[in-house]
């Protein structure tokens, strides 16, 4: 799974169980770099922030304050730690998979990525008619490319390395074209009360995160990962 993916499928998770429009500070975006760094497999990060949410569901309803993904932490560092011991003895004689896509392969059946290429196709092709012409050019490319794999591809995870290469062509192409300064002014300003407390890596990682969000959905342009099924 890219980078990009990763961050925004644990966003749209908490977001979900949240049950509010409550966003994700850079904070929390720093955080999930961490998670990501160490190779965290998204299934861990996932099922953490559903277990925290799922114990608090069960309380009095003035308890509930999870309002940042610092209060899934713990939950989420115990069940890698579990994972990580679970992992030991597989894979020839003691290495550890971090690959999340040997455990998360089976979420994909046939019929389902079917219907995601489909509708993907259908959007791309939507967004492109409003698109300019080298963003149109750029999605012309991959509606090709996707007309391929949808005659044949290996298995899931040989078809998501080709989604997020089509994904990471997109987002060059919406940052080269489309990050206008005043967009990129923006979120300079939502980032001014975090940028000391981030390391400059992951400052800029975060910067282009939420500037790519903004502009997906400006030109209402979706995420072709499997993970977006």
């Amino acid at each position: 799974m890219n980078y990009f993916n990763y961050f925004t499928e644990i966003e749209e998770t908490f977001i979900r169980r949240r049950g509010r429009n409550l966003l994700l500070s850079p904070l929390d975006w720093a955080l999930i770099e961490t998670w990501q760094e160490r190779q965290v497999p998204l299934h861990i990060v996932l099922r953490g922030i559903e277990k925290v949410f799922d114990t608090a569901d069960k309380q009095p309803a003035r308890k509930r304050t999870i309002k940042s993904l610092m209060y899934c932490r713990e939950e989420i560092e115990v069940q890698h730690a579990e994972w990580l011991e679970s992992q030991i003895g597989k894979n020839g004689g003691g290495e550890i998979q971090t690959n999340e896509m040997m455990a998360e392969k089976s979420l994909f059946p046939p019929e389902a990525i079917a219907n995601h290429l489909r509708q993907v196709s259908n959007d791309l092709e939507n967004a492109g008619k409003n698109a300019k012409a080298e963003l149109r050019e750029t999605l012309d490319r991959v509606l090709s490319r996707l007309a391929e794999l949808k005659n044949k591809f290996e298995n899931a995870e040989k078809l998501e390395e080709s989604l997020e290469k089509l994904d990471a062509l997109i987002d060059d192409t919406l940052l080269q074209t489309l990050a206008t300064e005043d967009l990129k002014n923006e979120t300079k300003k939502q980032l001014a009360a975090y940028q000391r407390k981030m390391e400059n890596d992951i400052y800029r990682r975060t910067f282009d995160l939420m500037l790519l969000k903004r502009l997906r959905e400006q030109t209402e342009i979706p995420r072709l990962s499997l993970f977006y099924l």
